[in-house]
């Protein structure tokens, strides 16, 4: 009897390769399953599971995970304003462990004997599927083929022109990972550190010049509306803020950061909506929390996105962070204005009924009420006494 194996497939040049030469060459059971974390339309899902069925598969399913991956991950995320290296929202790095925990429990559920995945061998994600895997389901075989063989994407290409398969090789020049809370580029310029992504990598092009202003609401600190509208469809709401600010191709960067393997790694970007809630959220937090909230939260947040990327998710200071980051989101209730403008945004001012900035107590630069200028020279020299002992002495 052939060998069962569920491939990780999401149409793309690599799980193509995979799907063909797992079927043909090493002659498997090969049973292919998208994960689906909100980048996909329902076109989108037909014509991979057509593409999977044309290359070969037994069969074929779509694990849509997108609110699962809201509620355990992206909302921390907000929480904590995690963005990798104070640029990249870990719009895809943040996936991965979700993807992999849906397809052990699929693969569980079918009964395969292997697991396989499209990841090279210089990139993060082969250890982010694999940690989950052999944590979840550790005697089930792990089959990497792009990575076992050292392919090149053009030595892909060739394969499958080889064993008659057709395809936009033109596209397959650019790596693209879609998800809801944003899509990685990857291409040739990337593997360069000092050129761009050219306009037409980017799904999202510029389609409006003319500035718009919006309003998104937060309650304890989630994601509530936009523009008056509440909607409770987190993963709807999401898709409605992505397509008010990519319109003006906000949310576009390229991210050079370190890898899991030690190796620096670029990839190109676009995460309007992740961007802007992020952004809005960071400013609504700045107002309401106080120094010290901020403080602490704000390195918890970075070591709580630093072992998210570094495939650390399962580990259980991460429940510990996730505990501190919602409790201090408490009061993080209001809204928040913005400015749209092609390739960018501002963050106009925000309204809350939480606001620390409170006239009553005082006016920046202006005025003060709840303290007198005598208090000030006590205050000042008190907290400079220290200070002013130890450069006495030490002159």
């Amino acid at each position: 009897m052939k060998k069962k194996v569920l491939l990780a497939f999401s149409g793309g040049l690599d799980t193509s390769y995979c799907a063909k030469y797992l079927s043909e060459v090493e002659k498997y059971d090969v049973h292919s399953a998208i994960v689906n974390t909100g980048g996909f339309s329902a076109e989108d899902l037909a014509t991979i599971e057509q593409t999977a069925y044309k290359l070969g598969v037994s069969s074929h399913t779509v694990l849509d995970i997108t609110q699962d991956y809201y509620q355990k991950c992206i909302r921390y995320m907000v929480y904590g304003n995690v963005l990798r290296n104070n640029t990249y929202p870990l719009s895809v790095s943040s996936e991965r462990t979700f993807q992999a925990l849906a397809l052990v429990e699929y693969a569980i559920k079918i009964g395969v004997d292997a697991i396989a995945h499209g990841s090279t061998g210089a990139g993060n994600d082969q250890i982010r599927f694999e940690s989950a895997f052999i944590i979840l389901a550790p005697d089930i075989e792990v089959i990497a083929p792009i990575r076992e063989m050292k392919l090149s994407r053009q030595q892909e290409i060739d394969f499958l022109k080889e064993h008659g398969i057709d395809g936009d090789w033109k596209k397959a020049e650019y790596s693209i990972n879609q998800g809801i809370w944003g899509t990685s580029i990857g291409g040739k310029e990337t593997l360069s550190s000092n050129t761009g992504l050219p306009e037409a990598a980017y799904l999202k092009q510029l389609k409006k010049q003319t500035p718009e202003k919006i309003e998104l609401q937060f309650e304890k600190g989630e994601i509530t509306g936009v523009n008056g509208q509440l909607i409770a469809n987190k993963v709807q709401l999401i898709n409605k803020i992505e397509e008010l600010a990519s319109a003006f191709a906000i949310g576009r960067d390229i991210h050079l950061g370190d890898t899991i393997i030690g190796i620096k790694g670029r990839v190109g970007f676009e995460a309007a909506a992740a961007l802007l809630i992020i952004k809005a959220h960071h400013a609504l937090e700045k107002h309401v929390l106080t120094k010290w909230q901020l403080h602490h939260k704000d390195y918890l947040a970075n070591i709580y996105g630093m072992m998210l990327h570094e495939s650390q998710y399962f580990e259980p200071v991460m429940r510990d962070i996730e505990a501190f980051l919602e409790n201090n989101q408490k009061n993080v209730t209001g809204k928040v204005f913005i400015k749209l403008m092609p390739y960018h945004f501002q963050i106009e001012g925000i309204e809350s009924e939480f606001d620390l900035m409170n006239s009553e107590f005082g006016n920046y630069g202006e005025e003060n009420k709840s303290w007198t200028a005598q208090d000030v020279i006590g205050f000042t020299n008190i907290m400079s006494n220290q200070m002013k002992i130890y450069h006495q002495i030490n002159k």
